[in-house]
């Protein structure tokens, strides 16, 4: 069976004042938040990405997406589809490790051997951050 590249699925995100945004996946019966619609988006896609995979991997009947137009919501709340690229999260869930050739300065290499870097721990927190990955 041919494995889904993108999943699209309606997101609720609901505003109360003084809290952090809640978002709900009402097909998938899971929920997640954020502290402004950027982290609430971010935090909404990287769930759904692990539910989906965890259900791909447990062999699990993945449910259809409601459409979004059917998608009811009160007056502080909003519906949005949140897409999930599959091929990417599949590979981080592998967590196999991956040799890379890297260059930089001698004077930085020798002081970072003198003080006992971990150059691949540091490559991969660099990684991490840089593409917004918890």
């Amino acid at each position: 069976m041919k494995k889904v590249e993108r999943y699209f699925y309606p997101a609720i995100f609901t505003y109360e004042d003084g809290q952090e945004i809640a978002v709900v996946f009402p097909d998938l019966d899971c929920a997640t938040s954020g502290e402004n619609e950027d982290d609430a988006f971010l935090s909404a896609r990287e769930l759904l990405g692990c539910v989906l995979c965890g259900l791909e991997e447990d062999g699990e009947e993945i449910p259809h997406p409601t459409p979004l137009c059917s998608i009811k919501t009160e007056s502080n709340e909003r519906a949005v589809l949140i897409d999930a690229y599959m091929p990417s999260i599949r590979e981080r869930n592998n967590n196999r490790s991956v040799n890379r050739t890297v260059t930089l300065p001698a004077w930085l290499n020798a002081i970072s051997q003198e003080r006992n870097i971990n150059f691949s721990q540091v490559l991969q927190e660099a990684l991490m951050q840089k593409l917004q990955i918890r």
